[in-house]
């Protein structure tokens, strides 16, 4: 490992930031011949950086490049930028997450550098893997005080895989309870598990302040420069710059899509070799095999934020051609006059999965704009072309699809966003997915890690040994910070963060990644108590919500509209109870109609869609909408529900 190396070149470059091409060039001359001398055929694009922002969630990527654009003159008034400017979805934004990938370029000197920006969260997994193509290296980021998390090690170990060249960014050192060495000392300990090269044990390690745009090579906060003139020269003169044949026959694996209101459907990817022309007619070649001749109406360049119209693009460069409105992620184009098709990205299995059904509720059809099963089957197929790890299979019956994703943010993240595009439905709750081997059922098992205090060690404990979890590892670094390494089963993390939060006070931090398969482990026992159940139809009203108050927990205010069988709340005893919570004050003469303002009601608990997920039983369903979301049972009617409770009863004691 070299820590801050490259300094000598980092000058040269200050002194003249001309000599970047020059030292890139002296830097891979060895590359352009083979152990014997010969030529390879291949030359280097001195001009071109491809690079990918890897790291867990909430490590500072996406801030990162916002001080990379900022300082990089795209934009005329950097402070005005604001932050998190790459992610431009709403959803990224309230959740603070990046969800999707992005790509963005800047210029350095006389080289550009691709930047692409990846989700650092387990459940998007799936954007790594298929944009990963594209880079010829990484800066891992990691935080100073968290070191190495699970995501940490999924991402690197598929960009060692995939041969790109790491470099290590230790970011937020200027936090109180910063360990940078000691972070350094973890992040080599993963490099040895994890390389496939002993080359890869030589990387370089910067340390920055992303949010305030500060790098260097020491992990001394008052020695940082001003800038991150060090980090963009880092990557300069460690990333390799692209291999490429431009004079052979063109060829592009698709890694992304885009859609333009007049150029329809955009596919974006690295071209592998040859150049491309605008108006080049091009083979796709499908990951299914089918095949479609189309020609090329327009080509672009990523520059800064937007893109940049060019007449042509050589091997090497990251481009967005239009043209092609069948183009599906994992597909080739290539030249007719040798249709090779390259390698199909591969994306690990889901491992839950729900089900998507038309809203059967009293209310259905009142809402939404998009209700029925055409059009949420459309919709969901749809969402296939550029979500890779994600699954959706038919069931018996024709109105109910099986979803099935990396996750319950995965899944979630789904749901609100067909929910905001106007869809309505109904979701069942989350189940596992296990596999049959040998005649033994095997179930995912999620490596879990835990940071909190010593004070909550026996409360999380007891929470996670409840669902079947093994304690792998406990470390308490002597300053009453504790991390605790678990393996669980992934049905066992189904509501696990609401209850982590809760029996922690918000004193701590949970990630998970997947592990293994392993035998079932199990039954393990609900944790939830039962539900309140609305008995009549109607509007709530303060006096009924007052008496069902009595009895637990209630989800709703006076004047929702509510059906029987909805889920209005929770009571702290098993088992559901049916309540009116329709009913209204008698009227007599001693009593005014308006009774009702003085009684005073408790709060409801607002539940967000990842809590209404977790709190559903398995005769539970969830009904989504445009303005938000309902509990309620399958069977609504309270004679149904005591008849298939009947049924189920008997079915037990047959095979007892």
């Amino acid at each position: 490992m070299r820590v801050g190396t490259g300094h000598v070149a980092w000058q040269r470059f200050r002194a003249s930031e001309a000599m970047a091409v020059t030292v890139a060039v002296e830097m891979v001359d060895a590359i352009e011949t083979t152990a014997n001398g010969a030529a390879t055929g291949l030359r280097p694009r001195a001009d071109l950086r491809n690079v990918a922002i890897i790291a867990h969630v909430d490590h500072g990527k996406t801030t990162l490049v916002d001080g990379l654009l900022k300082q990089s003159n795209v934009f005329r008034d950097p402070d005005a930028a604001g932050s998190l400017i790459l992610d431009s979805n709403d959803l990224e934004r309230e959740r603070g997450i990046t969800i999707l990938s992005k790509n963005t370029a800047i210029a350095y000197g006389a080289v550009k550098i691709n930047v692409i920006d990846t989700p650092g969260h387990a459940d998007f997994g799936g954007e790594v893997e298929r944009v990963l193509n594209m880079a010829d290296g990484c800066l891992l980021l990691v935080d100073a005080v968290e070191g190495p998390m699970p995501q940490t090690r999924t991402v690197l170990g598929r960009a060692l895989a995939r041969g790109l060249r790491p470099i290590v960014v230790v970011n937020k050192i200027d936090r109180p309870a910063a360990r940078s060495e000691e972070v350094v000392g973890l992040v080599q300990d993963l490099f040895l598990e994890l390389a496939t090269d002993a080359d890869q044990l030589e990387f370089p390690v910067l340390y920055t302040i992303a949010r305030d745009g500060r790098a260097g090579t020491t992990p001394d906060a008052t020695a940082l420069a001003p800038d991150l003139r060090p980090l963009l020269e880092a990557i300069v003169a460690e990333v390799p710059p692209p291999l490429v044949d431009p004079d052979a026959p063109f060829q592009m694996l698709i890694a992304s899509l885009d859609y333009d209101t007049h150029r329809g459907r955009i596919a974006i990817g690295r071209i592998g070799r040859g150049r491309v022309r605008v108006g080049d007619t091009l083979l796709h070649l499908g990951p299914g095999g089918e095949q479609a001749r189309q020609r090329i109406s327009a080509l672009t360049v990523f520059a800064g934020l937007g893109r940049r119209e060019v007449t042509e693009a050589e091997a090497g460069e990251i481009v967005a051609l239009a043209g092609f409105n069948d183009a599906k992620i994992g597909a080739t184009l290539a030249d007719p006059s040798l249709p090779e098709r390259l390698d199909v990205i591969e994306v690990e299995e889901p491992t839950l999965r729900l089900t998507f059904g038309v809203n059967t509720s009293p209310l259905a059809g009142r809402e939404g704009q998009y209700s029925t099963s055409r059009q949420l089957g459309e919709r969901l197929y749809r969402e296939l072309e550029t979500n890779l790890s994600l699954k959706i299979e038919p069931t018996a019956q024709a109105d109910v699809f099986a979803v099935s994703g990396r996750g319950e943010l995965h899944l979630s993240i789904l749901i609100e966003t067909m929910r905001r595009e106007g869809y309505e439905f109904q979701v069942s709750r989350p189940e596992v997915i296990t596999k049959e081997v040998d005649g033994q059922t095997l179930e995912p098992i999620e490596h879990l890690v835990i940071d909190t205090t010593d004070q909550f060690v026996g409360v999380i404990t007891d929470l996670v040994g409840g669902r079947k979890a093994r304690l792998m590892d406990m470390v308490n670094d002597g300053r009453g910070n504790v991390r605790l390494e678990f393996a669980i089963p992934t049905r066992g993390l189904i509501g696990l963060r609401n209850a982590f939060l809760t029996a922690t006070k918000g004193n701590g931090v949970l990630a998970s990644r997947l592990l293994a398969y392993e035998p079932w482990q199990g039954q393990i026992a609900s944790s939830r108590s039962g539900a309140l159940v609305a008995s009549e139809g109607g509007v709530a009203l303060a006096h009924g919500i007052a008496n069902a108050q009595e009895r637990g927990l209630t989800f709703i205010e006076p004047g929702t509209v509510v059906y029987e069988g909805m889920v209005v709340g929770q009571q702290p005893r098993p088992g559901d109870l049916a309540v009116n919570i329709c009913r209204a004050k008698k009227l007599t003469n001693m009593r005014a109609s308006t009774s009702d303002i003085s009684i005073r009601l408790t709060p409801p608990v607002q539940l967000s869609l990842e809590q209404a997920l977790d709190f559903l039983a398995d005769d539970e369903l969830l009904e989504v909408t445009p303005q938000g979301w309902r509990l309620r049972k399958r069977l609504l009617t309270q004679d149904e529900r005591a008849k298939a409770k009947k049924r189920g009863q008997e079915a037990s004691a047959s095979r007892g």
